[in-house]
C-alpha cells in the first residue's frame, strides 16, 4: 500500500430534542440520538474519508480510509499536502452547565412554551410559532500523532415568531436565543418579553412604508452588522476558500482592506454558541484576529491550509462526524468608542437598519445583499418613520472602507452557519456601525 502519512478520527455520541408549538398546538416533539465516527487518512495529496454509524471499530475504519486515500493517490495523484504543526496551546476552560435539560421533564418544557406563546398571541396577531431545542454531545478525537482528546457540550435555545395581518398584508416578527448552556437559558433571557417584542414588531410593520432605494448614509444595528461580519468578511477569511481562489481577500494579507476603525475577531474560546475547546483536528482553540485596525491580519485555517499558507490552525469544524472544513466560531467586529447618538448626529439624513432576514453573499466576487427586519429613516439626526422591505447591498471591500464610526455597544447573536452541506452552531456580532454611503434597496 502507498505510504499513509497521517490519519485521524472523530467519534461523536449525542442526543437532541426539538419541541414545536404552532398556534398553541403541539406540532412536534422529536428526539434523536446518534453515535458514530468520521475517519480520515492522508496519502500524499489525497484524503480518504469514511464514516461509521453506531459502534466504531477504529482499526477497521482507519484501514478503509487508508485504502481509499491510497487508491485516490494512485488514480489521480496530487501535490503532496504538508500539514501545519499543531500549535502548543492549553485547552481552555469548559462552560459550566447549571440546569441539565435531562432533569426537566417534557411536560414542563411544553408547558413553558405554552406560557411563552400566550405573550406572543397579542391582539392583532394571526399566527404564532414557538420552538425549543437542546443537544448534548460527547466528542472524542484521536490521530496518528498520538493526540487524544475528549469534551462534552450542552447547547439549548428557543425561537418565537408572530405574524400579523391586515387584509393581504402579512408581516412577521421573530426573536431567538441560543447558547452553550443548559435549561438555565430561560433564566438568562426573558422569553416572555421577547415574545411580546416579536408580536410588537409584526404589528408595527403593518403600517410601515417601503423606502425609496438608493445610495445613502446607513447605521447598522449590532445584529445586522454581525451578519455582515459573518457572511461577507468571515467566509471570505476561510483559508480553504482562499486556496480555491473563491475569496475577494486572496493576496491581501498585510494590506489595508478596511477602515482603520475596524478590528474583526473569530474566537472559539468564548463561552458562546460557537464555542469549542479544540477543533475537529484536535487543535486547541484560540482567538484569531482576522482584521486588525483595518489591515488583513490572518485567515482562518485547518492544518492543511496552515501548511499551505504558513499559518496557524485551529479553525477546522464538522457537523457531527462529517468531513472537517474550515469554519467560523464566534465572529465579531470589536467595539469602538462612538455613541449611537453621535452616529445619528454625524449622519444627519440616512437610514437605520435593524436585524436580519437572511441574504446572500458571493465571497469570490466580494458582493453581498442582506434583508433587514425593519428600519427607520433618519432626518436631521433624529429617528423618524418606520420602514419595511428594506435591504443592504454592495461590495464587501467598499463597505469595509466606508465604515465611519464604530460603537461601544458590542452585542452577540447566536445562529447556525451552512457550508459544504453541513450546519454548525455559530455566534456573530458587532456594535452599531455607521457607513458613509451604501446601497439600500426599497421601492
Amino acid at each position: 500500500m502507498d505510504q499513509i502519512q497521517y490519519y485521524d478520527a472523530n467519534q461523536i455520541e449525542g442526543r437532541s430534542m426539538t419541541i414545536v408549538l404552532d398556534n398553541g398546538k403541539l406540532e412536534t416533539i422529536s428526539k434523536n440520538s446518534s453515535k458514530g465516527a468520521g475517519i480520515r487518512a492522508l496519502c500524499r495529496g489525497s484524503w480518504g474519508y469514511t464514516s461509521i454509524d453506531g459502534e466504531t471499530d477504529l482499526k477497521v475504519g482507519i484501514g478503509n480510509a487508508s485504502e481509499l486515500a491510497a487508491s485516490m493517490n494512485r488514480s489521480t495523484p496530487k501535490e503532496k499536502v504538508i500539514l501545519g504543526a499543531v500549535p502548543k496551546r492549553k485547552v481552555g476552560s469548559m462552560p459550566k452547565i447549571k440546569i441539565n435539560p435531562n432533569d426537566i421533564n417534557i411536560e414542563d418544557k411544553v408547558e413553558l412554551l405554552r406560557e411563552i406563546e400566550k405573550y406572543a398571541k397579542a391582539e392583532g396577531i394571526k399566527s404564532t410559532r414557538v420552538s425549543y431545542s437542546e443537544a448534548v454531545l460527547t466528542t472524542r478525537f484521536m490521530n496518528s500523532e498520538g493526540d487524544e482528546r475528549e469534551y462534552n457540550t450542552v447547547r439549548s435555545g428557543f425561537a418565537i415568531s408572530a405574524v400579523a395581518a391586515d387584509g393581504s398584508n402579512y408581516q412577521a416578527g421573530r426573536e431567538s436565543r441560543f447558547n452553550i448552556s443548559g435549561y438555565e437559558i430561560f433564566e438568562k433571557e426573558d422569553p416572555y418579553e421577547l415574545a411580546k417584542q416579536a408580536a410588537e414588531t409584526a404589528k408595527s410593520l403593518l403600517a410601515a412604508k417601503t423606502p425609496k432605494g438608493g445610495a445613502l448614509p446607513v447605521i447598522l444595528d449590532p445584529e445586522l452588522a454581525g451578519v455582515f461580519t459573518h457572511e461577507a468578511v468571515g467566509h471570505a477569511s476561510e483559508a480553504d476558500l482562499v486556496l480555491q481562489n473563491d475569496s475577494v481577500l486572496l493576496g491581501k494579507l498585510g494590506k489595508q482592506i478596511a477602515s482603520p476603525q475596524i478590528t474583526v475577531i473569530d474566537d472559539p474560546t468564548l463561552h458562546e454558541y460557537g464555542y469549542y475547546p479544540f477543533d475537529a483536528e484536535g487543535v486547541p482553540s484560540e482567538k484569531t484576529i482576522l482584521i486588525k485596525d483595518g489591515i488583513l491580519n490572518s485567515y482562518m485555517h485547518s492544518r492543511e491550509t496552515a501548511g499551505a499558507f504558513e499559518g496557524v490552525s485551529g479553525n477546522s469544524r464538522a457537523q457531527s462526524y462529517a468531513m472537517p472544513v474550515v469554519r467560523m466560531s464566534n465572529t465579531y467586529i470589536d467595539k469602538g468608542d462612538a455613541a449611537f447618538e453621535e452616529m445619528l448626529e454625524d449622519i444627519k439624513d440616512g437610514i437605520y437598519l435593524i436585524g436580519s432576514r437572511g441574504g446572500q453573499v458571493n465571497t469570490g466576487e466580494g458582493v453581498f445583499q442582506f434583508n433587514a427586519k425593519k428600519g427607520y429613516m433618519i432626518k436631521n439626526g433624529e429617528i423618524t418613520d418606520l420602514v419595511r422591505d428594506v435591504s443592504l447591498s454592495g461590495q464587501t471591500l467598499d463597505i469595509l472602507n466606508q465604515i465611519k464610526m464604530v460603537g461601544k455597544d458590542l452585542k452577540l447573536h447566536a445562529g447556525h452557519c451552512g457550508k459544504a452541506g453541513q450546519t454548525v452552531p455559530v455566534t456573530d456580532g458587532a456594535p452599531h456601525i455607521s457607513i458613509s454611503k451604501a446601497t439600500v434597496g426599497g421601492a
